[in-house]
């Protein structure tokens, strides 16, 4: 990935997915800015930016899978899928479901699953506070899998990537933002 590629990420960031106003984030805080990330892992070339920065920090981590929360990680985890192959080295992908299903297979995770043990990446659009990484890094480890790196497109700062450090992850943004949601490079 090179710099040119990792400022276009930020600045289609910066159009599409930054908005400014009155929002009350997943972790129920108040916040004058919200990151709608999928005006950018959905668009084109948003998607293609997403799959190459994360599959450059995974590229080398010695994992069987990366995955993450529906919806938030569901376009990463396809577009790091996508470009791992591309790449020559596959990183298969799956997502965990808020609930489990109450029909067909009734999995609460879809996808490709690594044996027991197996060393996986979880995937965030954004975190704040951490619950829904630390969720999925919890369905992850009670599927028997082994979380070796945490990655979030863009880390709000407000205490949820200090705490998946504390309980010992190994965790890295993208992007950074600061209390008035402005954005810089990781």
């Amino acid at each position: 990935m090179t710099q040119q590629q990792r400022q276009r990420f930020l600045e289609l960031v910066r159009e599409r997915a930054l908005l400014r106003g009155d929002f009350t984030l997943a972790s129920g805080a108040k916040a004058s800015y919200f990151f709608d990330m999928k005006m950018v892992t959905l668009h084109a070339e948003g998607a293609y930016l997403v799959g190459r920065l994360v599959y450059e920090l995974l590229k080398d981590a010695d994992i069987a899978a990366v995955g993450g929360l529906t919806l938030g990680a569901d376009p990463i985890v396809a577009a790091v899928a996508v470009v791992s192959h591309e790449e020559g080295k596959p990183i298969p992908a799956f997502i965990q479901r808020g609930e489990t299903k109450g029909h067909g297979t009734q999995k609460s995770i879809e996808g490709y699953i690594p044996s027991q043990g197996g060393r996986v990446a979880i995937v965030e659009d954004v975190i704040t506070k951490g619950g829904a990484t630390l969720k999925a890094i919890e369905l992850a480890e009670a599927a028997g899998c082994r979380v070796v790196k945490v990655v979030a497109l863009v880390d709000r700062h407000q205490g949820g990537s200090d705490e998946v450090r504390r309980r010992g992850y190994d965790f890295t943004a993208i992007l950074h933002a600061d209390e008035t949601g402005e954005l810089s490079l990781g």
